[in-house]
């Protein structure tokens, strides 16, 4: 069994081909199409986080709309780049939107993906300490915020508050019990999944990693939550972890399927990010019974308990819905994910 949610870049555009011509069309129609996804009985609706772009930006008034609006799915991102965040704020902003959802935040952070600007994060205030890189600063921010998380005060309260104070130094407020078991690390690095392991966070393992063996993306991604497993263990915490992977994937049951992705790459691709050689995972785009073959190779969603399909929101809730649909009732089954 596996857990499979949709990942939503959340991108607009004012173009006639789009569904979505507005930052306003994209935040109305991802509430709607989580909705949508509960009806169909997907187990999660996630979203990706860019600053400076046309895209989902800010997700914590987006996560609170959707738990309001929704009783069983699991909201989430994948990821919050920790660069550009206040942990403390960030920790209130958490604890609201994942009481108002009944305990279903499913927060994907890390250091973040190439940005739109130069050293975006120095316009939000922050600059990373000496010796520091942004890298740096990001699982710092990670770090403190997962503290955060584990609701115990560290405040001296004022002697002449203008509430009565519980005794002892005070907490963030609201908290919300659970949240910090649910919060995973998005990593591009067999390193840096191990470093998530050991902090006790979940793991979110992307469609692009840095290329670290030559071998094909699956393979190297497989090998990485392996080594994520191994640490967690020798780590000693008492829970069980989850992993997540990212996949672009389309059953093609009809013309409308074929004509927009009938034609798409199904290799991975090779490319430079951040100045680190990283190697991108295909695309799956096939009629269903050939697509089950094509997935059931695949080793890097085999390692995972949560397969996170990446939807073309820009085509609409409706088309994206059926997307989804045609996964669950025509794929998942035979791969034994339902």
């Amino acid at each position: 069994m596996k857990k499979i949610g949709f990942l939503s870049f959340g991108h607009w555009s004012n173009s006639a081909h789009s569904a979505t011509r507005s930052a306003s069309d994209v935040l109305l129609q991802s509430i709607d199409l989580a909705v949508a996804a509960e009806e169909l009985g997907v187990d999660g609706a996630y979203f990706r986080v860019h600053h400076f772009a046309q895209q989902l930006a800010s997700p914590f008034p987006l996560l609170a709309a959707v738990g309001a609006r929704t009783k069983r799915i699991e909201i989430g991102t994948g990821v919050i780049d920790m660069r550009y965040e206040n942990p403390f704020y960030m920790a209130e902003d958490a604890g609201a939107a994942d009481l108002i959802s009944g305990g279903r935040l499913q927060l994907g952070i890390s250091r973040g993906s190439p940005e739109q600007v130069i050293e975006g994060w120095r316009h939000f205030g922050y600059v990373p300490a000496g010796g520091e890189s942004d890298a740096d600063m990001g699982r710092r921010h990670g770090e403190v915020f997962f503290e955060l998380l584990k609701g115990q005060g560290f405040a001296r309260p004022n002697p002449r508050p203008m509430f009565p104070n519980p005794p002892g130094l005070l907490r963030l407020e609201p908290f919300s019990e659970g949240l910090r078991e649910r919060i995973w690390w998005g990593s591009g690095a067999d390193a840096t999944a191990v470093w998530a392991a050991k902090k006790g966070m979940n793991l979110q393992s992307s469609t692009l990693k840095a290329d670290e063996s030559g071998e094909p993306f699956h393979v190297q991604q497989a090998k990485q939550i392996r080594a994520y497993r191994a640490a967690w263990q020798e780590a000693g915490h008492k829970r069980e972890p989850r992993v997540s992977v990212s996949r672009s994937i389309f059953a093609l049951v009809n013309d409308q399927d074929r004509a927009y992705f009938g034609r798409g790459d199904d290799s991975d691709q090779i490319g430079v990010i951040d100045n680190m050689r990283a190697v991108f995972g295909r695309s799956y785009a096939a009629e269903p019974d050939r697509l089950i073959e094509q997935l059931r190779a695949d080793e890097g969603i085999a390692e995972a308990d949560t397969l996170l399909l990446t939807v073309p929101n820009q085509l609409g809730v409706d088309y994206n819905a059926h997307v989804l649909e045609s996964i669950l009732t025509q794929v998942a089954p035979a791969l034994g994910w339902r």
